[in-house]
């Protein structure tokens, strides 16, 4: 554990989730492959009757420019990646030559399956102790920019609060899930602490929003430091350290 600040009494945690508490990297390729075998399943007849190879692959590349027009349509659905994800495969099926209700009706499905494919993990034991712990101490919040379901790997329990963003709540860095954290927990916001992997959303967002930092770059994925953290963690189960 290193400091960069000094770390001030704090009365609550916040974390992001994707590769804070778990690496995500994995579970997303592991998640597009079965996404792709689905979409070749569900869209495969509408694919031959639009004249596309039969033989196409429904991936990233495929939705990419679908993704590119959900915004160009509509530019706050960046802030909430669920939508933004559903619209993509909207336009993608009307592409395809699906009606407009039977477009919803895949887009909708196919979301779904996506969560659930996406949020099809466990966590190891210590993982819940260690948080179990913590909610002992502090009162715990999420704050992610994604999409896990929380139920569904069980961590829900621990936290008093889930912010992801949304249209309503824009994506990290911007300022808006730590304000919505401070004022629901009722504290100020240099009484939260923030823990997460990216040097931008994460640590630049938190302190920006005038709260504090720990920044963990365990799995080697967010983008570099804009400004140093509070402290940085070598494991995130060094907060029990400077937990009284």
């Amino acid at each position: 554990m290193r400091f960069y600040r000094r770390l001030q009494p704090f009365h609550a945690i916040s974390f992001d989730l994707d590769d804070t508490l778990y690496s995500n990297k994995p579970i997303m390729l592991a998640t597009e492959q079965k996404m792709v075998a689905y979409f070749n399943n569900v869209i495969s007849d509408y694919a031959v009757d639009c004249g596309v190879d039969s033989s196409s692959s429904f991936d990233f590349r495929f939705w990419s420019p679908f993704r590119q027009q959900a915004i160009a349509d509509k530019p706050e659905l960046k802030h909430d990646i669920g939508l933004l994800r559903q619209q993509s495969y909207f336009l993608g099926a009307l592409s395809l030559g699906m009606n407009r209700k039977d477009a919803q009706s895949f887009a909708d499905l196919a979301l779904c399956y996506f969560i659930e494919q996406r949020s099809n993990f466990t966590l190891p034991q210590h993982t819940h102790d260690f948080l179990s712990y913590l909610k002992s101490k502090r009162p715990l919040v999420a704050i992610t920019n994604g999409n896990v379901d929380t139920d569904r790997i069980g961590i829900a329990p621990y936290f008093s609060h889930h912010f992801h963003a949304s249209i309503e709540h824009n994506l990290k860095p911007a300022p808006d899930m730590f304000d919505k954290t401070c004022l629901a927990l009722q504290i100020t916001p240099v009484q939260l602490l923030h823990v997460g992997d990216c040097g931008s959303n994460d640590v630049y967002g938190a302190i920006d929003a005038g709260c504090q930092s720990a920044w963990l770059n365990q799995y080697q994925v967010g983008k570099p430091l804009k400004l140093l953290p509070t402290l940085e963690l070598e494991n995130i189960e060094q907060l029990t350290n400077i937990l009284t």
